[in-house]
């Protein structure tokens, strides 16, 4: 890991280029509809921009590249989106349905922008919390992983895309500042929560 590039130049893509570039690596950020050449170049593209607009990513160029999908949805934002809301699929799924080719790899949506900001520590801490992974490509989510510790926090990896279901919005992850024990914690109560319990059903597997 090298070069990490940020689609997104809100306060989640700014927090994450600090700290990548304190961890020594070379950083390519650009806004919405700003060219994305030297971005997609990175070993990593993080998308930190609003989930609700994920149809307007380069897709084309994206092809290829370790895409760290660090979107959440919000109805109040993004208004009603039965394609972002559908509990038989988590979002990341959805946008990388649409970015094919892409190696998507959800991490850093539950983390709060003071988390990112603030809570980041080095290797060993006792007061490092967690960030968890999920992802269907091996080798995408293990770079992702020495992404994630580079940057300040310890990996926690949930399972394919579709565990990411597990840390959106409105689950007990979110948001919470989670050491790795409590956030594998939190992960596997996710099934008996009420949002557990729905995306259960609707996914006939439980």
């Amino acid at each position: 890991m090298q070069k990490v590039g940020i689609l997104g130049a809100g306060r989640v893509g700014k927090a994450i280029a600090v700290l990548a570039r304190r961890a020594g690596l070379e950083v390519a950020m650009v806004g919405s509809g700003e060219p994305v050449d030297e971005v997609v170049a990175a070993d990593a593209v993080v998308l930190a921009v609003p989930l609700g607009k994920f149809r307007t990513l380069p897709a084309g160029h994206l092809a290829g590249c370790v895409v760290v999908d660090a979107m959440n949805y919000w109805w109040e934002l993004d208004g009603a989106r039965p394609d972002l809301d559908d509990p038989t699929t988590s979002t990341s799924q959805t946008v990388a349905a649409f970015l094919e080719g892409a190696r998507v790899v959800k991490a850093f949506n539950h983390l709060s922008g003071y988390a990112l900001e603030e809570l980041a520590r080095p290797a060993g801490d006792p007061d490092r919390i967690a960030v968890a992974v999920a992802s269907d490509d091996r080798r995408a989510l293990e770079l992702v992983e020495v992404l994630v510790d580079a940057l300040g926090y310890d990996p926690v990896v949930a399972g394919g895309l579709a565990e990411g279901m597990r840390f959106e919005p409105g689950t007990e992850l979110f948001g919470a500042d989670a050491t790795a024990a409590e956030a594998r914690d939190m992960l596997e109560r996710f099934w008996n929560t009420q949002r557990g319990r729905v995306v259960a059903r609707a996914r006939g597997s439980r």
